[in-house]
């Protein structure tokens, strides 16, 4: 699926007076180059989990791998829905990025074999695609997820300070 134009609106509550609403493309670019995000899962007892791990951008959608027995796993598997988040740790300049959306399984093999040549040029982190999963040179199989937006916030940092939401319709 190609990337789609989303709905943009300034949260100006939000922002300084003077901000704007941060062009999607920005937002594009901080979720393609960005290398490691945290995936937040709610465990079957309702408690959050909170992970790192490197996501990749492809075709309108974040990208991620986990091992079938690690908990984000198992969360996903009873409730699929979660929160990716990307950006700086500084206060006064940046842009952090929120993703929230649906993760399901990506077994297509042609996807999977696009994804890892990703993992490989941006991590130097090599992966075989089998049996609708990746295995790496010395680990089990991962399962591979997409999320798709269905709406993603960004946090612009230093004057003007912005809070943009985007939004994605079927």
């Amino acid at each position: 699926m190609p990337d789609i134009e989303p709905t943009v609106e300034l949260h100006a509550e939000f922002s300084s007076p003077d901000a704007v609403a941060r062009p999607w493309a920005e937002v594009v670019d901080v979720l393609s180059r960005s290398e490691m995000f945290w995936l937040s899962t709610v465990r079957r007892d309702g408690r959050p989990h909170v992970t790192p791990l490197p996501a990749m951008w492809l075709d309108g959608a974040l990208h991620f791998c986990t091992g079938a027995d690690e908990q984000k796993a198992k969360n996903l598997e009873s409730n699929p829905r979660c929160v990716l988040t990307t950006g700086t740790n500084q206060f006064r300049s940046g842009l952090d990025v929120v993703v929230e959306g649906t993760a399901a399984r990506v077994t297509d093999e042609a996807r999977l074999h696009r994804l890892a040549a990703m993992w490989e040029s941006k991590l130097d982190w090599p992966f075989e695609v089998a049996d609708g999963a990746f295995r790496g040179p010395d680990g089990p199989r991962a399962l591979v997820f997409g999320v798709t937006p269905t709406k993603i916030l960004s946090f612009g940092k230093g004057e003007p300070y912005s809070q943009t939401r985007y939004r994605f319709t079927a």
